[in-house]
C-alpha cells in the first residue's frame, strides 16, 4: 500500500468516524436537513475568500466557508424567532439561497484571468485525492477535538438530544449546548467538504447514523456503531476508487454508506422490514 493511499485512508476514516458520532445527534434533534444546509451554505464564502485573497491554500478557503456555516445558522434562527415558517421550510430555504448565491459567485470567479479558480470546483464534489500530510494533520486535530468535546459533554448533549425541556429544568444552559452541537457540526462539514465535497456532506452526517438507529435502542452504542459504519464506507469508499481508474473517492464513499443504511432497513433485528 503506497504513502499517498495511507493518507487518504486515514483522513477518510478519520472524517467518516467523526460524521458519524456527530450525525447521531442531528439525527435524534430531528436536525438531519440542518447538515445539509450548513455544508450548502459554506460555499459562498469559500468563494468570496477566494476572491479576497487568491489563495488555493485550501484552509484559508475553508475558513471562509465556516464563517459562512455561522452566517447559515445565525440567519435561520433570526427567521425561525422572528417568522411562522417551520423550521423544515426556513432550513430549506437557507439551502437554496445561499447554494445559489456560491454558484452565482463561482461563475464570477471562473471568469478572473487566473489559474487558481480551479480549486473551487474541488469543494462541490470533493477531492480527497489531493490531501497533503498537513491536511491529514489537522483534520485528525479538529476530529480528535470533536470527538473529546463530545466526551466531556456527553452527559450534557446527550439530554439536551432526549428531553431539552427536562435539561433545562435541571439548570442546564440549553442554548450553550445548542451552541456546542452547532460549532461541532460545523467543523465537522469543513473537515469533510474537501472529501465529499458540498453536494454530498449531508450523507456522510446522517447516512451512518440512520443505520446504527435500526440496530440498537441505546445512544451509546448507537454512536459506536455510527462511528464504525462512517470509517467503514470511508475505508471501502476509497479502496474501491484506488482500484478502479476514474472512479470518484466522495461520492463512492456515499454510495456505500447508502447502501449500508439499506441493508439496515432490510435486515436489522426488530425494526427491519424482514
Amino acid at each position: 500500500m503506497n504513502h499517498t493511499l495511507l493518507l487518504v485512508l486515514s483522513g477518510a476514516i478519520l472524517l467518516g468516524i467523526t460524521s458519524g458520532v456527530l450525525g447521531c445527534f442531528a439525527l435524534l434533534r430531528q436536525q438531519s436537513l440542518l447538515g445539509d444546509a450548513i455544508s450548502h451554505a459554506a460555499l459562498p464564502g469559500i468563494v468570496i475568500m477566494f476572491l479576497c485573497t487568491y489563495s488555493t491554500n485550501p484552509w484559508i478557503l475553508l475558513c471562509g466557508g465556516a464563517l459562512a456555516g455561522v452566517c447559515g445558522v445565525l440567519c435561520m434562527n433570526f427567521v425561525c424567532a422572528h417568522t411562522k415558517l417551520k423550521k423544515d421550510a426556513i432550513l430549506g430555504i437557507i439551502l437554496s439561497v445561499f447554494f445559489g448565491l456560491g454558484l452565482v459567485l463561482m461563475t464570477i470567479a471562473q471568469k478572473i484571468p487566473v489559474a487558481s479558480q480551479a480549486v473551487l470546483n474541488k469543494f462541490l464534489f470533493g477531492n480527497i485525492a489531493t490531501l497533503l500530510i498537513d491536511d491529514i494533520r489537522l483534520i485528525a486535530v479538529i476530529s480528535f477535538t470533536i470527538l473529546g468535546v463530545l466526551y466531556v459533554l456527553w452527559k450534557e448533549c446527550a439530554l439536551y438530544t432526549f428531553d431539552p425541556v427536562f435539561a433545562h429544568m435541571l439548570s442546564f444552559n440549553v442554548k450553550i449546548i445548542e451552541a456546542v452541537l452547532t460549532v461541532l457540526l460545523i467543523l465537522a462539514i469543513v473537515i469533510g467538504l474537501q472529501t465529499v465535497g458540498v453536494v454530498l456532506m449531508s450523507t456522510m452526517l446522517i447516512a451512518p447514523a440512520a443505520a446504527s438507529r435500526q440496530w440498537t435502542y441505546k445512544f451509546s452504542h448507537m454512536m459506536i456503531l455510527a462511528g464504525f459504519f462512517g470509517g467503514f464506507s470511508a475505508f471501502l469508499g476509497v479502496c474501491a476508487s484506488s482500484m478502479v481508474e476514474h472512479l470518484p473517492t466522495g461520492p463512492m464513499i456515499v454510495v456505500i454508506a447508502s447502501l449500508i443504511v439499506f441493508f439496515s432497513l432490510i435486515c436489522a433485528p426488530k425494526r427491519s422490514f424482514v
